[in-house]
């Protein structure tokens, strides 16, 4: 592959998959921390009611008004969930089943009742994604990268990552000192008035909006390996908050790049026809980075702010 191939059907999908990874892994440490890492699976199910709305207002499958579904959705269930956690006085667990469960049956019976069954979901895009196909065949060569005319082109799901990554990185400097309050001591958060519940849902949405824009482009196996491994690798290497953050976006994005690399090259250096699932390798890859960090990182007993 020359230098303008790997610009046209490589780079596009590598940044994409890092920026997928780093919007899940930077909210996912907080997740990790309050017990709730499996939200993310939660979220990356829930969409369908939202998705069938969609298609029920619109009356197509426009990329747009699915996305905005999707996100109705899955903001629906994560508020759903800490009510039903904080009000039934419930684990986090059985208030993800509880919510995940019933929105995605009502989902399914939506699709049903509004006469819209007969549309194509492709369960493998679901789950996988499309990310091979989000290439840039506009950029005619490396000055591509500062052409605003070639940029113009670039898959969508790009910049809307970027947007997303941007609120989360802003939420995050913004809302720090309430988050890391809530997580560890909410009494006294709440006590002080850091008002740790109101800090609590708008992550949540956060963790919402993440998946939804990341489960576009990569699917449900690398949203929800991205939600959790990053952060338990970055956990067990370090007691120190600030740098467990950065360390799981740094360990995000090297698993996405090794990932994509390995599932489109490695098949052919090991002589083999076909390369294989780039989201699945990436999912594997964060996989083997958290064995690795089990098997030789710090194991600390709780990360300090």
């Amino acid at each position: 592959m020359d230098g303008i191939d790997f610009l046209q059907l490589s780079l596009p999908p590598i940044v994409i998959a890092v920026l997928a990874g780093v919007a899940c892994a930077l909210p996912g440490n907080f997740l990790l921390l309050r017990r709730q890492s499996l939200i993310g699976d939660a979220v990356s199910h829930v969409v369908l009611p939202g998705v069938v709305g969609a298609y029920v207002l619109t009356g197509a499958m426009n990329t747009m008004p699915m996305l905005a579904g999707a996100a109705v959705a899955a903001v629906i269930a994560v508020i759903l969930i800490e009510l039903i956690r904080r009000l039934g006085k419930i684990e986090p667990g059985a208030a993800m089943g509880v919510v995940f469960t019933t929105l995605f049956a009502a989902g399914v019976l939506w699709l049903e009742l509004s006469h819209t069954s007969n549309v194509h979901l492709d369960v493998e895009h679901v789950l996988y994604g499309n990310l091979e196909s989000l290439i840039w065949l506009d950029a005619e060569s490396w000055r591509s990268l500062a052409d605003p005319a070639a940029l113009a082109f670039l898959p969508g799901q790009l910049t809307r990552l970027l947007y997303v990554l941007a609120i989360i990185v802003v939420f995050l400097v913004l809302g720090w000192r309430a988050l890391v309050l809530g997580t560890f001591d909410p009494d006294f958060a709440a006590g002080i008035g850091a008002r740790p519940g109101l800090f609590n849902i708008l992550l949540l949405i956060v963790v919402a909006l993440a998946a939804v824009a990341a489960f576009e482009a990569v699917g449900a196996v690398i949203v929800v390996a991205m939600f959790i491994c990053p952060p338990a690798a970055a956990r067990l290497m370090t007691n120190n908050l600030r740098l467990q953050v950065w360390l799981s976006a740094l360990i995000a994005g090297i698993a996405a790049v090794s990932g994509y690399v390995l599932a489109s090259w490695g098949p052919l250096w090991l002589g083999w026809p076909h390369s294989v699932s780039a989201a699945g390798m990436i999912a594997v890859m964060g996989g083997v980075q958290l064995a690795l960090a089990f098997a030789f990182g710090r194991h600390r007993q709780r990360p300090t702010p």
